[in-house]
């Protein structure tokens, strides 16, 4: 019963497969073969627009280099309190970006609003050369919460970004998942918003590792090559990210294993409301399930070979648990059984 994280997950056969049948042989580096070619042009019909495509190794070094390439001087970036830029990346965007801040901005379950957002950047006047200057917005798709973005509330956040001039990046390191959920395409729920530059992750859904920076504004990549290079991302044999990818879209299997992890986690959370110990703390979207366990229950499901992870109780929820409860977080992936989530479910 592993629900402790999708990156424990290990990488589908497909990809396995796919990385052994390109492992002989020669074949142009630094991203110029023909099958990272062929993997980018990929990306640029899912997009249905041109697109520059930067392989990266890390979810973190994609939203690095992405706030990074926004970034000036006293550059402040914004993003929502839990956002994994703000909370689980050690520092990386303002290392980056030489010293841009992470402004936090407030919302329920992981969503920043858009009024909120607002607000927040007109604290950074232009004319107050004391306080920095606004460069980016970034959200997270899915959310750190297990929600996603409806489109409309991407539009209301792209929008603010608009009026204040500022990019929009979307983290979507479970992009797949948040797509699933929301029944869309890449577009709709990205430039078509309104979103400029997009950290895309596979590693999470299936991938052995295997992560991208997509820009909409093909002006960005020029100076986008070398920043990469510049923060150690350029791979010299990148055909082997290339070759988890041309496996993950093939057949559409990244949307299939997505699929599969937001069916367990639905799965999960309809076991768990229908306890009578545990329940939910909130309604999640995606592959991740946030359940309130009493400890007794907590201890019993763990010694019984459960692994899951205890969770930060969000600001708005601090004193709404009773003593002896907590808040968890559940993760399913493509990996997931359902007879795993079933023995869970029948402990709680």
């Amino acid at each position: 019963m592993i629900f402790s994280s999708d990156n424990w997950s290990g990488a589908h056969p497909a990809i396995g497969e796919s990385l052994m049948a390109h492992a002989a042989g020669y074949a142009s580096g630094y991203g110029t073969s023909d099958l990272d070619r062929k993997v980018k042009q990929k990306f640029a019909e899912i997009f249905e627009r041109n697109v520059a495509v930067f392989f990266v190794g890390t979810g973190t070094a994609a939203n690095s280099l992405a706030l990074a390439t926004a970034n000036r001087a006293g550059g402040v970036a914004f993003c929502h309190r839990e956002a994994h830029v703000i909370a689980d990346e050690c520092g990386a965007p303002g290392f980056f970006s030489h010293g841009a801040r992470l402004k936090p901005v407030d919302g329920p379950r992981g969503k920043m609003v858009a009024a909120r957002l607002d607000a927040e950047i007109r604290r950074f006047p232009l004319d107050n050369v004391q306080g920095g200057q606004p460069t980016v917005v970034s959200l997270t798709q899915a959310t750190e919460s297990g929600t996603v973005y409806s489109l409309a509330e991407i539009d209301a956040i792209a929008a603010v970004s608009k009026a204040h001039s500022l990019p929009l990046h979307m983290d979507g390191a479970r992009f797949a998942n948040a797509l699933i959920s929301l029944d869309t395409t890449p577009a709709e729920m990205t430039w078509k918003r309104g979103v400029d530059l997009v950290s895309f992750g596979g590693t999470k859904n299936g991938c052995w590792c295997a992560e991208a920076l997509v820009l909409f504004d093909l002006s960005k990549a020029q100076e986008m090559h070398f920043m990469r290079k510049r923060a150690g991302q350029l791979f010299s044999k990148s055909r082997f990210v290339s070759a988890q990818f041309d496996a993950y879209f093939a057949g559409d299997l990244w949307l299939d294993l997505a699929r599969h992890a937001n069916a367990m986690a639905a799965r999960l959370a309809e076991g768990i409301t229908a306890s009578k110990t545990s329940r939910l703390a909130w309604q999640a979207d995606t592959n991740e399930v946030f359940p309130i366990l009493k400890k007794d229950v907590a201890a019993k499901l763990r010694q019984r070979g459960a692994i899951f992870y205890d969770w930060p109780v969000p600001q708005d929820l601090v004193g709404s648990f009773a003593p002896d409860e907590g808040l968890h977080r559940l993760v399913t992936s493509f990996a997931t059984r359902a007879d795993d989530v079933d023995l869970f479910v029948s402990a709680c």
